[in-house]
């Protein structure tokens, strides 16, 4: 933990207006910064109430960035969904402005040691398992006066809390390659720390050096993102910055079954906890005999549950499930939270979500896929024939297996969305590898159309399944509206 004080002095401008961008403005102020925001959107258009934020003293400038803020800055706390690659950004840099971000604030003053979760799939559901096992685990030990805060890549942003945050709670983050950037010190290479302008330079440097929360977890890594970053190599690079800076006593919660983790996970020795399907590691967690199982470093074995008592659907959620109770034990929880959350869990929403079953056909909305593979651990979640609906924006991810498995599993495929055509041409080219093909593939103009057109093929025992594979720009703001929206048709039929 680092005192806030230390930035005191310097000129700051946040970038970007979203939830995070305005708690971090609000709290900045709150602290006697002299705060400017910014954000390309006008006023009217910004989800956020921007008038509180001139009523605690923030300038804005909105419908722009104009270079001459950079004038008046010393520092730009970032939105993650801004690119490092944009033009204004770009130009702070060549500036030699130090760049930071909500998350990564937050990290450099929270009070107490931070559990940490990211990997390409799996964070929210994970970090969600987490959270309310530390919270059972409170409960059973009747701390009443212990919190647990959950936040970072989902909820609230933490920073609007972390004045209430004290010696004994717990946090638990989901962090995206997008945040994590900002944890490696080389973003910030050529700033001259020791010559900002503010209270205590030495310990403000530690707010742009590389850093890791001291237990992580990287549940896997595949190709994703590649839209925003320039290779593979360098999202897995931005992943690492969760695990490659802990101190010695640091815990790293690994995926044993995926190869990227593994690869990593192996760098680093006695360090790495590690979590299987397939495999028994001691200190690690396992499925074993249909058990969710925990091994002791000596060997010692303690049963969670069942397989068969867990709700929630799909082999991948196994592996989040065993990944959340390695990561709560290393926070001190016991069996018997994980035992209790694990076995009453049903999900989040958009994830493998049932919505309704309508003429015995049964709807779930997975909206939260966004990549082909999240679009492979939907299918394989389901026994039963399904129509697939798919589509949205490409982000220049590889399609061939995803496009594979469609044909296993599903009766029908109903694309729609700017991807649509490239998806059906992949399936196109895969189909005759694939000796029995009853697939038929659909085109739709949008996703009520799709859904429309779903209703009338579902036959009594079908799965109606949206599981879009890629991201929702081209017709919602995010996921979140996508699936609302899928939802809201779905329990119009």
């Amino acid at each position: 933990m680092s005192d806030i004080d230390a930035l005191s002095g310097l000129r700051v401008l946040v970038v970007g207006l979203g939830r995070e961008g305005t708690a971090l403005a609000t709290y900045l102020v709150e602290q006697g910064l002299q705060v400017t925001a910014t954000d390309l959107q006008p006023a009217e258009k910004l989800e956020q109430d921007v008038t509180a934020l001139a009523a605690v003293g923030v300038s804005l400038v909105l419908g722009e960035h104009p270079l001459s803020l950079l004038d008046e800055t010393d520092l730009l706390f970032v939105s993650p969904g801004i690119p490092l690659d944009a033009p204004f950004l770009q130009e702070a840099r060549s500036r030699k402005l130090p760049l930071s971000t909500e998350s990564r604030l937050f990290c450099y003053v929270c009070p107490v040691p931070i559990v940490a979760i990211t990997g390409t799939s799996g964070k929210t559901t994970t970090t969600t398992l987490v959270g309310n096992i530390l919270e059972a685990d409170a409960e059973i030990g009747q701390a009443t006066d212990k919190n647990v805060w959950v936040g970072g890549n989902i909820g609230r942003p933490l920073i609007a809390v972390v004045d209430q945050i004290k010696a004994g709670d717990a946090v638990v983050m989901e962090l995206s390659s997008f945040q994590l950037e900002y944890f490696h010190a080389h973003l910030n290479r050529d700033v001259e720390v020791d010559k900002l302008p503010c209270a205590r330079p030495d310990e403000a440097a530690a707010l742009f050096d590389n850093w890791s929360p001291p237990i992580s977890a990287i549940l896997n890594v595949t190709p994703n993102h590649l839209d925003r970053h320039p290779s593979i190599k360098q999202y897995i690079q931005a992943k690492r910055a969760a695990i490659n800076y802990q101190d010695p006593t640091g815990v790293i919660i690994m995926n044993l079954d995926n190869d990227m983790t593994r690869t990593i996970g192996r760098q680093f020795g006695a360090k790495t906890r590690w979590f299987s399907l397939e495999a028994q590691m001691a200190g690690g967690a396992c499925l074993a005999n249909d058990e969710i199982v925990l091994i002791d470093q000596d060997g010692a074995r303690h049963t969670v549950a069942a397989r068969s008592e867990v709700k929630l659907l799909g082999r991948h959620n196994l592996s989040n499930i065993l990944a959340a109770c390695l990561l709560t034990r290393e926070a001190g929880a016991g069996v018997e939270a994980m035992r209790q959350v694990i076995t009453t869990f049903t999900g989040v929403t958009h994830r493998l979500e049932f919505v309704r079953e309508f003429d015995q056909a049964r709807y779930y909305n997975d909206s939260i896929s966004t990549s082909p593979d999240r679009l492979i651990a939907a299918l394989h979640s389901f026994v039963a024939p399904i129509v697939l609906l798919a589509g949205g924006r490409d982000k220049h991810l590889p399609w061939d297996e995803a496009a594979r498995l469609m044909i296993h599993k599903t009766d029908h495929v109903i694309l729609f969305g700017e991807a649509a055509d490239m998806i059906a041409m992949v399936i196109d080219k895969v189909r005759p590898e694939i000796t029995i093909t009853q697939t038929t593939v659909h085109r739709c103009a949008d996703l009520e159309e799709a859904v429309t057109l779903a209703a009338q093929l579902a036959q009594p025992g079908n799965v109606v399944l949206l599981s879009p594979g890629c991201a929702s720009f081209d017709a919602f703001p995010d996921f979140t509206e996508r699936g609302a929206r899928f939802k809201e048709l779905v329990l119009q039929l």
